[in-house]
């Protein structure tokens, strides 16, 4: 189907009766598909679906809020009321001197600033007093709203590479974080189950329950009905007890049972079931919709729910019950931050009318001085900080929701480009970590191509954090009114209008909206048909599924927000759609994505409506048990069934499972970065090519020097003079001029010097003479970097009198470093914080070079320390001269299976001999994504070199030829963040602990090494007890007290008199000298503080 003319187009149009002759006939040539992954990328993005629900949220959800809450009105008197009539975000601003100022998210970082824009209502509202005056206000603030980078109210949306190098952003910067009080903040996706649906479960008695979590804008409730003992009951938070479902039915007019039965069905099997609950309804003595509403008044717990004692049942069932009417992804709905936001908005506005309403009420009860106006009762700090704080701790409390959770927000990791890629598409789960349940954890079918199958987290989270495949897209709300309308003029009945018989009519189907009960259709498959074919044209959003459930003889249709999806090609009776010409268009920039939705070529899918269709992997590839007729649609590339992080790693499914973990490269940041050789299409999808985190090291795979045991490398010392592995690790010190009010405030002076201008104190040469550390100076252990004074008594004195030099006293900020390391002061910000305080950052940079000891890893997740470090001439030498930058023992293959690894390294040799980058996909081999073995091998041959990757290597040490021929090429390294100088730790004396006068503890602190109480039972078990008595007493708190033998307390030493005195027996006389651990001695102490009191007892020594 390579050349298209109206000829083929003619003999297109009539599809001849497939034969099977023509049914088994290949496909000409496979359509190369791959072009549609950047341009559904370009579209959607990486971290789409985190902008779109925000968007959706700030220009639509906040709208919805709104009018629902529109109205609020004083107690005593309702005329004096306040109506919300308009809302809108604005740009980020601040408020600076009475003016206003754009912000920019940089600005924000640098400056420990939220990056939030304000939130602007239109309100009228009425004034009281004599008369009710009528007034409205335009562009109200009610608070400042966090937003979101590259959503729509962000100042980078829309700009290109250029524009935001100015206002200082990385082009390749995704976005889809927050910036609260300077520090990026990502909430990270939530998963939930779906609202409004009827899920089924066993409870912890073992009893079947129907639960279904309603959520309307008014109301959010969970209706429970469970089976006790073959009846049937429903359980709501507002009843005491679980009443019996056919009282429930009673009340809502269904009185005859016959009724009952019939609406349920014809079955028989279902009136045996219900029998029971029928009995026990009848034993109760209810027989009329009035006896049922009363028994069930009795049973509601609190009054006030409805208005009279009798109509509060009634209203419970009307606003309550079923407020709209195994782990499966279907069942399971993704919460973005756009949903998250809202429901903190929705409760904190709420909270912000109430409190307005209070205090109207209260000053209503005063004297009527004032005339009334609640314009000036709105105060929006609440949902200012509100906001702030939730983004900022990552806690969720919404008690009116019922909601309570920790980490749903966390800090970007910003070690690497990828690692923050990452977490853009991290999923948390409901569960608790705890629970040793195995269900959710392991790999459920209906993840296919919507959740990454190798992405999840070592431990207890294992399974149960997820991350979301490359191509997935999550959906946010539609608007509901238009479809179901559409729904009504294609054919769906009411259900009202039907008698129990017609609606259990075999071959109706039941249509559900949202969890909605829409009605009957008569003929199911041409409204499903008819609905895809309306989605396909573009009439409808492409996001709606359309489901038929066979068993359940439903027609499910969901629009709601959180569903997962991906994107399909539409095949018809196997054929694909997407054409060459379509592909050509595309690649000639002609054609975009969206234009390929909107011609129907293809279509987003829900794991829902994946159960509908027949997914084929290749469309050229013959499958033996499927009919090629029956195929529905065709993956668009099978790689994108993995993550955004694990489809890093080059063939990876040549490797066994465990290592696929995606390597985690959290680099400070490394001196010369280089590409990867051997890449993957994902790499350039994400742009990783162009920030890379790691080097091209050529690899000798041998024995070597018996330092490369377990994972160990032996490196080159001459690679590591060029550069190789260098990294550079900044850290940030912030330093605060506080200010104590009346002009008072610490002070940053500048170091003092004797009279021929040498420094008085060495350890202040960093300094600049505004005693600030000068960027470029090098900074050692115990140097001065900020010499601030502080003043004395903050408290009295005389306003407006400067203090005297004496009045201050010296805290200068030293840097706590390294010994014998040079580290350097690379650049000093000065800010003034939200308070107006001084904020002096200083950044200082340490240029490191790997040692033994450093951790480096492969991208196969095979991590390794340095062994140790050999000079070149002792390294092994091919023939053409090349010494190796790594020797790697051969012991890592066998076991871990990774032969990824081997194939990357040949793949990266016949790169480098003949000058072009070789691809290593998930899965790419058949769509020509991952170059094969065999073409590596020719190109090595032809520029010759060993098919099988082996060279000829010569000893460095004996310059004999080596025995066999070594596997040697360029691997891609990455060196980890867990380096030698950052945990090594040694002590002999040092820094006590104030109160026990033992040794620190932990490294930061210079502490000591503890023997525990295991260490102490081997060392009892030697009987090595001098040994005990060194480690748990002389080398840590010795002390000598003085003892009274005849009271078995202690004394003191007086010496004035040199004599010890027992103030128990008021006399000196039998004491003796005693060593103890202060430890020891303390204790006794507080054990006499307690009236408790311990006497030694000393026998003579």
């Amino acid at each position: 189907m390579t050349v298209v003319d109206q000829g083929d187009d003619a003999a297109k149009e009539e599809l001849p009766t497939p034969s099977y002759r023509s049914l088994a006939a290949p496909v000409t040539n496979p359509v190369d598909k791959f072009a549609l992954l950047p341009a559904f990328l370009k579209v959607r993005g990486l971290v789409k679906e985190h902008i779109d629900s925000f968007n959706y949220f700030i220009t639509r959800g906040i709208r919805n809020i709104l009018r629902t809450n529109s109205r609020i009105e004083a107690r005593n008197d309702p005329n004096i009321y306040l109506r919300y009539t308009d809302v809108k975000v604005e740009k980020p601003s601040v408020h600076v001197d009475y003016k206003v100022e754009g912000i920019t998210p940089h600005f924000c970082r640098l400056t420990d600033r939220t990056y939030s824009a304000p939130i602007k209502v239109d309100i009228e509202y009425t004034v009281g007093g004599k008369e009710y005056i009528l007034k409205t206000k335009r562009d109200v603030l009610i608070g400042y709203m966090p937003i979101m980078l590259r959503s729509h109210a962000c100042v980078l949306n829309g700009k290109d590479e250029a524009e935001l190098a100015r206002v200082g952003e990385c082009p390749l910067d995704p976005g889809g974080y927050f910036i609260v009080k300077g520090t990026e903040k990502v909430i990270l996706i939530q998963e939930q189950l779906s609202k409004n649906r009827i899920i089924i479960d066993t409870d912890s008695k073992g009893r079947v329950i129907a639960s279904v979590t309603s959520s309307t804008h008014e109301i959010k409730s969970k209706t429970v009905i469970t089976m006790d003992k073959e009846k049937i009951y429903l359980q709501l938070n507002q009843f005491t007890k679980p009443i019996p479902i056919i009282v429930v039915m009673k009340a809502m007019g269904m009185t005859s049972d016959q009724e009952v039965v019939q609406m349920v069905g014809r079955d028989p099997r279902y009136a045996e079931l219900l029998f029971p609950s029928i009995q026990e309804c009848a034993s109760e003595r209810i027989y009329t919709q009035q006896q049922a509403l009363q028994y069930m008044d009795e049973k509601v717990t609190y009054p006030g729910a409805g208005n009279q004692k009798e109509g509060r049942s009634k209203s419970i069932l009307r606003d309550v019950f079923i407020a709209h009417v195994p782990d499966y992804v279907g069942n399971k709905r993704l919460e973005l931050s756009g949903q998250l936001i809202s429901l903190l908005f929705e409760d904190l506005f709420k909270t912000m009318n109430s409190q307005a309403v209070e205090l109207m009420n209260k000053n209503s009860d005063k004297t009527r001085s004032s005339p009334q106006d609640f314009s000036q009762l709105i105060k929006h700090e609440s949902i200012t900080f509100g906001l702030e704080r939730a983004i900022s701790t990552g806690n969720w409390d919404i008690k009116r929701f019922r909601m309570h959770r920790k980490g749903v927000s966390q800090v970007l990791s910003r070690l690497s480009y990828m690692a923050s890629l990452g977490y853009m598409t991290r999923i948390t789960p409901q569960f608790e970590k705890t629970r040793k349940t195995s269900g959710p954890r392991a790999l459920q079918p209906s993840q296919w191509g919507m959740l990454c199958p190798c992405d999840t987290p070592e431990g207890e989270a294992c399974g149960l954090t997820k991350n979301l495949a490359l191509l997935t897209h999550v959906t946010t709300d539609q608007e509901e009114g238009p479809l179901m309308n559409l729904c009504k003029s294609l054919g769906v009945e009411d259900l009202s209008l039907l008698s129990g018989e017609e609606i259990h009519a075999p071959g109706s189907f039941l249509v559900m909206f949202n969890g909605l009960i829409l009605g009957k259709h008569r003929q199911p498959q041409k409204f499903a048909n008819d609905m895809r074919n309306l989605r396909r044209s573009g009439k409808i959003g492409e996001f709606v599924s359309i489901f038929v459930n066979e068993k359940q003889h439903c027609i499910h249709i969901a629009s709601d927000g959180g569903r997962v999806c991906r994107p399909l090609i539409i095949a018809d009776k196997g054929r694909s759609r997407v054409k060459e010409h379509h592909m050509k268009e595309l690649r000639d920039g002609i054609r975009s994505f969206d234009d390929f939705l909107r011609d129907g070529l293809i279509e987003y899918l829900d794991v829902n409506e994946e159960n509908n269709a027949l997914i084929a992997l290749y469309e050229h590839v013959d499958q033996d048990d499927v009919e090629r007729s029956s195929i529905t649609h065709i993956e668009i590339e099978p790689l994108s069934i993995l993550g955004v992080v694990s489809g890093l790693i080059p063939y990876p499914h040549h490797n066994q499972s465990p290592l696929c973990h995606g390597a985690d490269s959290l680099l400070y940041l490394l001196v010369y970065a280089q590409r990867p050789l051997l890449t993957t299409k994902t790499i350039e999808l994400v742009g990783y090519d162009k920030l890379g985190a790691g080097q091209n090291a050529t690899v000798a795979v041998m024995g070597y020097s018996g330092y490369d045991i377990e994972d160990a490398i032996v490196m080159n010392k001459s690679s590591l003079d060029r550069g190789f592995g260098r990294c550079i690790a900044m850290k940030k010190y912030t330093v605060m001029k506080e200010n104590y009010g009346d002009g008072l405030s610490d002070r940053i002076a500048k170091p003092q010097r004797d009279k021929n201008g040498v420094l008085v104190m060495q350890n202040m040469r960093a300094l600049d003479e505004d005693g600030i550390a000068a960027p470029g100076q090098i900074i050692r252990n115990h140097d001065i970097y900020v010499n601030k004074q502080i003043p004395m008594n903050t408290d009295r004195r005389v306003a407006g009198a400067p203090l005297a030099n004496t009045e201050y006293v010296t805290s200068p900020v030293t840097y706590k470093g390294i010994d014998g390391e040079t580290t350097v002061v690379d650049r000093v910000m000065l800010c003034s914080d939200t308070n107006d305080k001084l904020s002096i950052k200083c950044i200082i940079r340490h240029t490191r070079r790997p040692e033994v000891g450093d951790k480096f890893s492969s991208r196969h997740g095979q991590k390794g320390v340095c062994g140790t470090i050999v000079q070149q001439e002792d390294f092994p030498f091919s023939e053409r001269g090349i010494c190796p930058d790594l020797i790697m023992n051969p012991h890592g293959f066998p076991s871990r299976m990774t032969i990824g690894k081997m194939i990357e390294l040949i793949g990266g040799k016949a790169g480098l001999s003949c000058g072009r980058f070789h691809y290593g996909s998930a899965f790419g081999e058949p769509s020509g994504n991952a170059d094969k073995v065999e073409d590596i091998s020719h190109t090595l041959i032809k520029h010759g070199f060993s098919y099988n990757g082996k060279d000829f290597l010569y000893s460095g040490i004996l310059g004999h030829p080596l025995e066999a021929y070594i596997f040697m090429g360029p691997i891609y390294y990455q060196k980890l963040k867990h380096m030698v100088l950052d945990k090594m730790h040694a002590r002999a004396s040092g820094p006590r602990v104030l109160l026990t006068r033992q040794p620190t503890e932990g490294r930061s602190r210079d502490g000591g090494l503890r023997l525990g109480e295991m260490e102490r039972d081997c060392l009892i078990a030697y009987g090595a007890s001098m040994l005990i008595f060194e480690r748990l007493m002389l080398s840590s708190d010795p002390y000598q007290v003085q003892v009274c033998r005849k009271c078995g307390l202690l004394g003191y030493y007086n010496h004035k008199l040199k004599a010890a005195y027992c103030s128990m027996c008021k006399n000196g006389e039998n004491m003796a000298k005693m060593r103890l651990p202060y430890a020891c001695k303390l204790l006794f102490q507080e054990l006499q503080s307690m009236n408790v009191v311990p006497r030694l007892k000393l026998a003579e020594g």
